[in-house]
């Protein structure tokens, strides 16, 4: 007679295999890619959610699943600080000393908690059984016990507790109550110029979901057609925006497939438009996107140029980068060409162009609506990195143009050392240079700053916090 095999061991309790939910532990994996490969959560979640959508099994996705995933995975990076927080008063240990899937489950936890409508039995009972499953059952319990704990108390009574009054110090009170790195909340303040309204405005902004922001390329596609597209509403400011209010999505729509239309945020739109409208001296025939990965506004300047009969050279150093500039300018209209090339060092003779575009690399500040993990990714430090190139990217730029001809200083930073800073520097090393206003070129959108260069913002337009000087070369 063969040996009957061993029941595990219990405490009286018959042992009971964990539930596996598959929305939650979709969430996890996405949370894990991001922490452990420095993965962006809009390049992550995507892939992850197409595989659930096309399982054939039991645990094939639905909209509304794939909408819980979503809101899970960028509300707990959204709120990753806050929740720090409150984990933190809640566990006997330092927060480093917890292990990084643990901390990532009690997120999750938490925010299906304090940030959701999820009733609190339901969040704390299906987070326990995620723990069983990824984690095991002894780590699970200190997960029960931590997010019982949590759940003492609303999301409001949590910051009166882990907060410091915002008297003592503004900084740090905002960094905690609105999830920001403190360096963060204090760069912003800065680059706005002061004001608890203002700031707390854009610190909410940022927090929010933003709407999917679609583009028309001039002469390929226009606002009205995707006008057609259910939930779709005009852009606020872009003639060439349509808004979807109700999310969707953009590979569904066929224009979109086509390349005749893209996902392009407004302010994006608006740098191109405006160094497209910006006067010149002479000719109109030659244009440069300097760094031009992955593409977008190269799509959108090379459509504005084949109006005008003029050519666009779309450079971008990194070869992966510069293929997806080569997609998105696929069936152009008009005249282009994309090369593979160092924007510092040209592969062009100086004064070659009428208009150029430089949108440099930065620290991606005036984009946390859209990739939240970033503000906890980056460093005060990491301004030092980007600032040789940024200066040497304009440098450039100026030298490419010729004299009369425009250039256009773009960065997705509100940060002063990668805006004004910047250009300031720069102008002092070639004097023969003006600033070009650029508000009345983007006629309509208002609180534009004091000019003559241009600050959008989230909570004023609803678009990234993009950064625009246009200048133009005197001699």
């Amino acid at each position: 007679m063969s040996e009957q095999p061993r029941r595990p061991r219990t405490s009286g309790k018959p042992y009971r295999r964990p539930k596996k939910d598959p929305v939650r532990i979709l969430a996890f994996e996405a949370l894990r890619a991001v922490d452990e490969r420095d993965a962006y959560a809009n390049l992550v979640l995507p892939p992850l959610l197409r595989k659930a959508r096309e399982n054939e099994g039991p645990e094939k996705f639905d909209a509304r699943d794939a909408a819980l995933a979503t809101e899970l995975v960028y509300g707990t990076l959204r709120w990753q600080g806050t929740y720090d927080a409150v984990i933190a008063s809640c566990v006997d240990r330092p927060l480093g000393d917890v292990d990084p899937p643990v901390l990532d489950v009690l997120s999750l936890g938490a925010h299906q908690l304090l940030g959701t409508r999820i009733p609190t039995h339901a969040a704390v009972s299906a987070t326990v059984e995620l723990a069983r499953v990824v984690l095991g059952d002894g780590r699970a319990k200190f997960v029960n016990a931590v997010l019982r704990k949590i759940a003492q108390d609303d999301l409001d009574g949590w910051l009166e507790r882990v907060a410091p009054p915002y008297d003592e110090d503004p900084e740090d009170n905002l960094a905690v109550v609105h999830s920001h790195p403190r360096w963060v909340v204090s760069a912003l303040w800065d680059s706005l110029g002061g004001g608890r309204a203002g700031i707390e405005e854009l610190l909410r902004a940022d927090n929010e979901r933003p709407e999917v922001t679609l583009v028309a390329r001039p002469g390929r596609a226009t606002a009205g057609e995707l006008l057609d597209e259910d939930a779709a509403v005009p852009g606020r400011w872009s003639p060439y925006a349509v808004r979807l209010t109700e999310g969707g999505e953009p590979g569904a729509i066929e224009a979109v497939r086509d390349g005749r239309a893209g996902v392009q945020d407004e302010g994006s739109q608006l740098v191109a438009i405006a160094l497209a409208n910006a006067p010149l001296d002479g000719p109109d025939r030659r244009w440069l996107d300097g760094c031009a990965g992955p593409g977008g506004k190269a799509a959108l300047l090379g459509a504005l140029a084949a109006e005008r009969g003029a050519l666009l050279l779309a450079s971008e150093k990194q070869p992966h980068r510069a293929g997806l500039v080569a997609g998105a300018l696929e069936g152009n209209p008009g005249p282009y060409q994309v090369i593979t090339a160092d924007g510092t060092r040209p592969a062009w003779r100086p004064g070659s162009f009428d208009r150029v575009l430089v949108d440099v690399p930065c620290t991606g500040l005036g984009a946390l609506r859209r990739r939240p993990e970033a503000r906890w990714r980056r460093r005060p430090d990491d301004l030092e990195g980007f600032a040789p190139l940024q200066r040497g990217l304009l440098c450039t730029a100026l030298e490419s143009v010729r004299v009369g001809g425009v250039v256009g200083y773009a960065t997705c930073s509100p940060h002063l050392a990668e805006t004004r800073a910047v250009v300031a520097d720069v102008l002092k090393q070639l004097p023969d240079t003006d600033l070009v206003d650029a508000r009345p070129l983007l006629p309509g959108v208002p609180d534009l700053g004091e000019g003559p260069d241009i600050q959008l913002w989230p909570h004023l337009h609803g678009t990234d916090a993009m950064y625009l000087a246009l200048i133009r070369r005197t001699g």
